[in-house]
Parts: C-alpha cells; structure tokens; sequence
C-alpha cells in the first residue's frame, strides 16, 4: 500500500496541504541571512515557484491569492494613510516628486528594454514590478490582465521572480559603495526621551507661555513647589524656584535648561509618592484621532500625557496629539487616578489583538468597488483593481481616522498581522501558479535578457533617486537612504540602512515616500501593460 503512496498527488488534491508546507518552507528560507540580507516574506514566493516547478499540478485556487492581496494593501493603506497626507506638505512635497520620477524613469527604461529584447508587455511589467520589489504592481498587473482575453497571467510573475533578487541586491550595493564615500551627518543621534528636573532661575510665568521655550523637542512634566506637587497643564503658573520636570531629547532639554534654570541632581519622578506614572495601552476607539486636548485629561483625571510609544519609536506628545490604537502612552497622575485612567483608554491587550470587522469589512469593500472603475487615460481606460482600489480607499480611509461611530484605523498588532498573512497567501499562490513557466525559461535559455534587463530597471530608479534626495533636496544621508528604500518599497534595504545608524533618518525617509510609491507602481504597472499592449 506504501508503495502506491504518491505525495505529489496528495498535494495537489489537497490546497490546504499545499499551502501550508508551501508557507513553511518558504518561511524558513526566508529567515536564512546572507551578508545581513534575507528575502522575508517574498521567499514564500520561491518556495511556490520551486514547488510548482517541479511538477505544474501543484497549484493553490486563484480566489486564495485574491483574498491575501485584499487583506494586504487595505491593511497597508489604512496604516499609511497620515504619512500619505503628510507626504504633501513641506519638504515631503518635493521628495514624493522624486519618487514619482524615479519610478516614471524605472517605468521608461522598461518599456526601452522591452523594445530592445522584444519582450512582451506582461513579462515587462513583471521586471518593473520585480526590479522595484513592488508586490502590489504585480498584483494589479496580475489582475488587470485577468480580464483580458487571451493574456497570460504568469508572465509577469516569471519576470517579477528573475528581477526582484536584483531588485533588492543592487539598492544595496549602491548604498553600500555611497555610505563608504559620504561624510556622516552630524545630526546621527540617537532620538532617545530623557527626563530632566530643572529648577526655575531664569523664566517663570503661565506654562503655555514658556512652551515656545521648550520649542519642539521638549515638554512640561511635573512641578513642585514645596510641599505641592501637581503636573503641568497649559493653565498651570510657574514661579522662580519651582522644580520642573522637561522631558525631550539630549538637544532639547539642554535648549531647555538654558532658557529656564538649572539641572539639580535628584529626578522628580524617582518620588513616586504623590505623583506616579504608568505605561497604558490605547485599546478604546472612543479616544483615538482626537486631539489629546479634546480628551480633557487634567481636568478629569488631574493627569498629562508626556510621551507616546508607537511601534518601536517614542514621540513627545502636546495639545495636538492624536492617539492611534496600540499607542502606549506615559501617563502621570496622581496615584490613585492611574487606575480610572488605564480604563479610560482600554489598556486591554486582547482589544488590540481584535479588529472591528464591519469598518474592516465596510472598507474592503468600498475598496473593491472604486478597483471596478475605469479611470480614463490617453492610452485607454485602466483600473486600480483588487491591489488598487483597497489600498486608495484604506488610504483615505487612514487619514480620516473615524466616521461619526465607526473607527477606521487598525490597531497595530493586528494591521501587522493583516499584512504578514495576506501577503504570504498572495505570493504562495501566485508562485504555486507560475513555477512551470519560470522553469521553462531557465531551460530555454531565456533569463540572461532578463537579468540584464532587470538590472536596468533598478538602477534606472535608484541612481537618480540617491542622486536627487542628496544633491537637489539636501536630504541627511540616512534620511536619502530610507527615501531610496521607500522608493524602492524595500523593508529589506531599509534595515540595512537602519542597523547602520543611531538616528531615525531611513525611517523618515522611507515614511516619506512609501505610499506614494505604492500607487505610484500600481498606476504606472496598469499603464505599462496597456502601452506595450497598443
């Protein structure tokens, strides 16, 4: 009976199976370091390619793929919705510029390369979409081809598997080469929040008044004067002799404490018999994308917020702060308030772990509907698509934050795992689906033009975009870097970047330019496709 046992028939008979072992073995391949590179997620991908390359049976149901990608750009545009909003202002206007025509570039040179080697329009799109390891554009590509009668779905994942390896290598190196010539900018500091007691000797008046002082890198804590302790509101009158508590970085409490008095040698917050502080979580969509001023925390609970812990990264808070679900916020207050305050913002940990599946549901949903519009172009009507329509509406959808009663913000543990798991079905079919072809042309000889044209369609967009962000916007190095790894929408070169540097310059710059990438890459993909086409 053994001997008739034949597991590839199994497998293929059997999706979840397939799925399972597929995202397994790519997971732990994706884990495996190379001279600090690994592929992550995206080696799901090649685990579904070498498995279906090595017999074409083994195929997951499209639908699979289809509902991982949904999950996957709602998720992200709902995340980046501020930071795509914020992109537009300031300096941030100019640096989107440059990833739109890095990418324009990137866009340019694939449709010469593809003129040159005579590839067809939907492999040529999948080296644009590799080359710039965008598995969104692949997927709207993907997906706008399958509409159309006659086209082949897998070609652009054929050209996506040869160009993404070089898409992520050659940033690499090119920052790498660049990191070794340039000077370090002297603003690579570490961003670390600090308490400081300062004791007034200089300036003293209404606490909203001195806050210009403070200018952005410092805040009010506490204050005591004699046998009173309080915290420090807006409202809150300072007199010579009052010992306060700044909270900011080294740069500004030094700013600070010049301005104001002098440091003394015993910290405020060490006495914790009056006045303590806690970690809470933000878990109550009541509170969240709303003005902290709007919360009236002093004047309920006698409490300030001082700082805000999001993802890895602590800000300073102020009036104008807007809470985000999962946010961990330093709150002090009198002792036995801590506890009304931990209820009022939740503080639970299953309520971050869950999502509120109708705006979830509501919003997907919004999103596929906008996907099946035709946006007109001189070239002909194009679609956002499955990848598209969700990741514009997720966008919108993220800056506004709230509708009346409905919420539409993640909380972050769970966006991330929205992500992680969306993406690895998506890449698990898509690579189960077109390992055949890929094979194929490995045999036949074919890869060597799609290397050599997948190396131009990187360096297409990343040379002039490192070029540009440092010699025409000034941009500090790191900050360049990040841009380049956003433009890119390279997690991979930006913790390259990011494990090189105290500062939080790549992160910036990778916020600066992601979301404007992102849709920039589905769009151009979409156009790709209907100009080589014409």
């Amino acid at each position: 009976m053994l001997a008739s046992f034949d597991p590839i028939a199994l497998a293929s008979h059997q999706p979840m199976l397939l799925l399972f072992a597929v995202l397994a073995v790519g997971w732990l391949f994706g884990r495996v370091e190379v001279g600090g590179f690994s592929l992550g997620p995206a080696a799901v991908l090649f685990a579904g390619l070498a498995v279906s390359g090595f017999d074409e049976r083994l195929q997951l149901p499209e639908e699979l793929g289809t509902f991982g990608l949904c999950l996957f750009v709602y998720a992200i545009g709902v995340g980046s919705g501020p930071g795509f909003a914020a992109a537009f202002r300031g300096r941030g206007r100019w640096t989107s510029l440059v990833a739109v025509g890095a990418i324009a570039a990137a866009a340019l040179t694939t449709a010469l390369v593809a003129w040159l080697f005579d590839f067809d329009g939907p492999t040529a799109v999948g080296l644009f979409a590799g080359g710039l390891t965008n598995t969104p554009a692949l997927a709207a590509s993907v997906d706008s081809l399958a509409v159309t009668a006659g086209a082949d779905v897998r070609a652009p994942v054929v050209g996506y598997s040869v160009a993404y390896p070089l898409g992520v290598l050659l940033p690499l190196l090119v920052l790498a080469l660049a990191s070794r010539r340039a000077t370090p900018d002297a603003s690579s500091t570490p961003a670390t929040l600090l308490n400081r007691t300062v004791r007034l000797t200089r300036k003293a008046g209404l606490a909203s008044e001195l806050r210009t002082l403070l200018g952005t890198h410092a805040r009010f804590g506490r204050y005591r004067r004699g046998e009173v302790e309080g915290v420090v509101t807006d409202d809150t009158r300072l007199q010579l002799g009052d010992l306060v508590t700044l909270v900011g970085d080294a740069t500004g409490l030094d700013v600070a404490e010049s301005q104001l008095g002098d440091a003394v040698a015993k910290d405020l917050p060490d006495d914790r018999s009056r006045l303590d502080f806690r970690r809470i979580f933000v878990s109550k969509h009541g509170v969240v994308r709303r003005p902290l001023s709007e919360l009236r925390l002093p004047q309920r609970f006698d409490a300030i917020i001082t700082r805000v812990r999001r993802g890895d990264v602590d800000l300073l808070a102020d009036r104008d702060t807007e809470l985000e679900l999962g946010d961990r916020v330093r709150v002090i207050a009198p002792q036995h308030r801590l506890d009304e305050v931990s209820r009022f913002f939740g503080d639970s940990f299953r309520a971050l772990a869950e999502i509120d599946v109708l705006s979830f549901a509501l919003g997907v949903t919004l999103g596929l509907l906008l996907g099946l519009i035709p946006i007109p172009t001189p070239i002909g009507p194009v679609k956002l698509g499955l990848a598209g329509g969700p990741l514009v509406v997720g966008l919108i959808l993220g800056r506004l934050g709230r509708t009346g009663p409905l919420v539409w913000d993640l909380p972050f543990p769970a966006s991330m795992t929205l992500r992680q798991l969306g993406i690895v079905l998506f890449l698990a079919v898509v690579g189960t689906r077109s390992g055949a072809s890929l094979a194929t042309t490995f045999a036949t000889g074919h890869a060597g033009p799609l290397l050599a044209a997948g190396t131009l369609v990187t360096l297409s967009a990343c040379l002039p975009a490192l070029l540009l962000t440092r010699r025409a916007l000034g941009l500090p190095l790191w900050r360049s870097f990040g841009a380049v790894a956003g433009i890119h929408t390279q997690p991979a070169v930006l913790a390259w970047a990011t494990s090189r540097t105290t500062s939080d310059g790549p992160s910036r710059g990778y916020a600066d330019v992601f979301p404007v990438a992102t849709v920039t890459k589905i769009l151009a993909a979409q156009l790709l496709i209907r100009f080589l086409d014409a």
